[in-house]
């Protein structure tokens, strides 16, 4: 096998001034594939610096926030302050970089003083990539947002929580709506990367976070688009125009499984109660009656006892894997403290061990890259402490401003 070639995004250079998820992230998904990220930061360091939680016995330290360290490493960090002489060295560093990720939104732009139009006509090869709650434009420019508010204004947050709609939505962890913003965002990057490379001329991405939602709703716009039907969220289930059958089982280790039986595949029912017979309890579902889809349908209530019986005489892990065996699409409900110890992202070696910026001697496993290229490397390196590379970055300004006056 030939040697692995430098990641993908290595020579690319991005000045980052984001100070949410959404664009932070984006930033972490070019600097984790080799892209030069340069964090720019006031000297109170960025905002997710001062959310928790912390490393152990290092509460309110901006270098020791967990949620920081999540949206951005590999990234390099400079703090430039608001002086005049701070934004003359913040203009310096955009001249130098092929990318602009920015979170300030218009009035924000006004006020540091960043006009992104002036930009694109002095550095008519720079792609700038705009990540704001509503976008540059519109009614609704300047209206504050935050990841609860996105899923909500974008249709997501209706999609999610439980059968009783007494009860009101429920919000998926994770930031979700600045992570599906991010992702628009990378998308976004790489469009216009490749139309430079056609053009010559870069360009500026204006990502909205709500139309990131409002396009990601799955299944409710085209249910909505075409038949007129309004979805209902259900719970653990996908939302639908009608009710579908509960499919969240508790085995006998009190960890639930999910398993959608499709009475409508033929394959599956087949497979399902010979699993069941094999463990004596498929009762009359081994009868001829059941053959017929119409009266699988109408026994379905009782269709559904026998299942949960099923998995409660079994613990989840032999349940999933039987299942699996079985050709039965079966999967159990995990806690995020649980994958560290998942033997199929242990396999293929998902956490990765990084020094921790807080103490370089100890190292701590790390989420890794959710891809694989067998061309070049790819993975995460530790986020850099408030200001780390400051005196390499003007370093490297003065450096260039010297050649180009040679």
């Amino acid at each position: 096998m030939a040697a692995a070639l430098s990641p993908a995004f290595t020579g690319l250079r991005v000045v980052e001034l984001a100070d949410d998820p959404g664009g932070e992230f984006a930033g972490k998904l070019l600097a984790d594939l080799g892209g030069d990220v340069i964090k720019v930061e006031a000297p109170s360091g960025a905002q997710g610096r001062h959310v928790g939680p912390f490393v152990s016995g290092h509460d309110g330290d901006p270098d020791a926030s967990l949620h920081f360290w999540t949206y951005n490493s590999s990234k390099r960090s400079v703090v430039l302050d608001e002086t005049p002489a701070g934004r003359t060295r913040r203009d310096e560093l955009i001249a130098t970089a092929d990318v602009l990720i920015t979170t300030w939104s218009p009035s924000q732009l006004v006020e540091h003083q960043l006009d992104l139009d002036a930009l694109l006509t002095e550095l008519p090869e720079l792609v700038i990539v705009s990540v704001t709650p509503f976008g540059l434009t519109g009614p609704w420019a300047e209206y504050r947002s935050s990841d609860l508010i996105g899923l909500a204004a974008g249709g997501l947050l209706n999609l999610c929580g439980y059968d009783d709609h007494s009860l009101p939505p429920i919000r998926p962890g994770g930031n979700q709506a600045y992570m599906v913003a991010a992702s628009f965002a990378h998308c976004g990057v790489l469009l216009a990367l490749i139309d430079r490379q056609r053009s010559g001329a870069g360009q500026l991405v204006d990502v909205s976070m709500h139309e990131a939602c409002a396009v990601s709703g799955e299944l409710a716009n085209p249910y909505w688009f075409y038949p007129r039907a309004l979805v209902q969220r259900q719970t653990a289930r996908h939302a639908q125009p009608v009710p579908t059958q509960p499919a969240c089982f508790k085995c006998g280790d009190d960890v639930w499984v999910y398993f959608a039986l499709v009475l409508s595949d033929p394959k599956a029912w087949a497979a399902t109660v010979t699993w069941m017979s094999d463990l004596g309890l498929a009762a009359d579902l081994i009868e001829q009656k059941y053959g017929d889809l119409a009266y699988r349908q109408q026994e379905f209530a009782h269709i559904q006892d026998l299942i949960e019986v099923l998995f409660l005489v079994q613990d989840s892990a032999t349940a999933y894997h039987e299942g699996q065996r079985r050709g039965l699409p079966i999967g159990p409900l995990l806690a995020p403290e649980d994958l560290p110890h998942d033997e199929h992202l242990i396999a293929r070696e998902f956490f990765v061990p990084l020094f921790l910026p807080t103490d370089p001697s100890r190292e701590a496993l790390f989420p890794g890259s959710p891809y694989r290229f067998s061309a070049f490397s790819s993975g995460p390196s530790p986020a850099p402490r408030l200001g780390e590379h400051t005196d390499a970055i003007l370093a490297e300004l003065d450096t260039a401003k010297a050649v180009q006056h040679v």
